[in-house]
């Protein structure tokens, strides 16, 4: 389904209807008002004359800001057409118009009640003169377990941690800030990163409730980044921010038709998030664009004295990733098409078919099959990460 018609689909009219397969290991959802499910903060209320906004806004109507890029908003500021107090206001509307009600997607677990403010100071910079950048005055969301020192609280989710508000910002929360950016909100997401238990079902959390897939309510979100993925996919914030471990990023992104980057670790710094593993764990951007990306990566780049990690890519990262994009990228390379992977219907596999002939017409040289070892027997989800990840998530959630 194109993400541009979501707002038309039959995901949006049949909002009455529970996650039953929430999550990439399913458990049922309790009622949108059941203790636990309950989004904390102002993410099921409003600020300022964004309640106004909100009162005009159902759902299905069409979007002022619907797929804008950093690009449009960044014109669309300079023309005068819009401020950032204007897109932050239109981006709140359309978080307590689909959030909790509507469709409830439960992608935001809280917003954040400085947000206008932040966006004014940002418009008067911008009168005096002062842009900081692309990122001057746009709204992103950041995912619940990215520490931020302000009125927001960093809970991975969890009611454990509720009410806890850190000392200091997340590096990556700072270099954002740094760049201009409005931190609008936290995202909801798989509790503790989907390291809470065996069956614990992707997208849900104590706080947030049972996250949604905007495009089909009853389908996963699949990945602990759930709901920047999905704040993302429905436009409830310009750009928004994932952490992966293993598939936390990339997951959500390609289920809910999004770009997600996981950066290598020590690119963006690991200090200030709630973790799991110190070998793997890494935040990243979710974005409804590759530029949008590669603007969002460039910004929270540099080394960070309270990550070691970071030491590595001194003189190393850049500062705008702009500048690879490539619209003839494929031209000449090689992808292999693993075909050994069971449990994929009909329908997915026109889908797959067609992006491959997609990518041959872009200049790809498809290897065609390039199947992977004992795929089909599950080898490569085997114990032996989980022993690394349960020795790591001791020791650094010990030390958070």
């Amino acid at each position: 389904m194109n993400r541009r018609r979501f707002l038309e689909s039959s995901a949006i009219v049949s909002a009455g209807a529970l996650a039953t397969q929430a999550g990439c290991a399913p458990s049922p959802p309790g009622p949108a008002n059941a203790p636990g499910a309950e989004v904390s903060g102002t993410a099921a209320g409003s600020q300022g004359s964004a309640a106004a906004t909100a009162a005009r806004v159902t759902g299905t109507e069409p979007f002022e800001l619907h797929e804008a890029t950093v690009d449009s908003l960044q014109e669309g500021m300079r023309s005068g057409k819009y401020t950032s107090r204007k897109i932050t206001e239109l981006y709140l509307a359309r978080i307590d118009a689909l959030n909790t009600q509507g469709p409830e997607l439960r992608a935001i677990i809280e917003t954040n009640p400085d947000a206008l403010a932040i966006a004014d100071a940002l418009d008067a910079e911008r009168t005096a003169g002062k842009v900081r950048g692309p990122l001057h005055g746009i709204p992103i969301a950041l995912k619940d377990n990215l520490d931020t020192h302000d009125r927001m609280t960093t809970t991975a989710g969890s009611l454990a941690l509720e009410g806890s508000i850190p000392l200091q910002d997340s590096f990556v929360a700072q270099k954002l800030r740094e760049a201009g950016a409005v931190l609008i909100a936290k995202a909801n997401m798989s509790e503790w990163a989907y390291w809470r238990g065996l069956n614990a079902s992707s997208g849900w959390s104590g706080r947030g409730g049972q996250g949604r897939n905007p495009y089909a309510l009853d389908r996963t979100t699949c990945g602990s980044s759930s709901g920047s993925g999905a704040a993302a996919a429905a436009n409830l914030a310009a750009l928004t921010v994932g952490t992966e471990t293993g598939g936390s990023i990339i997951f959500p992104a390609s289920i809910m038709g999004i770009v997600g980057v996981k950066p290598t670790v020590g690119l963006w710094s690991r200090s200030g998030i709630i973790p799991i593993s110190h070998s793997q764990d890494s935040a990243g951007p979710m974005t409804r664009t590759v530029r949008d990306a590669a603007i969002l990566l460039s910004a929270a780049c540099g080394v960070d004295p309270r990550d070691t990690a970071t030491a590595a890519s001194a003189g190393r990262f850049h500062a705008d990733y702009t500048k690879f994009l490539d619209a003839g990228g494929l031209k000449g390379a090689r992808l292999g098409i693993v075909r050994n992977i069971p449990g994929f219907e009909e329908r997915v596999h026109k889908v797959f078919a067609q992006a491959i002939d997609d990518m041959k017409a872009a200049g790809a040289v498809i290897v065609d099959p390039a199947n992977l070892p004992n795929m089909d027997a599950g080898s490569v989800f085997n114990a032996s990460p989980l022993v690394v990840l349960n020795y790591e998530f001791k020791h650094n959630i010990n030390k958070y």
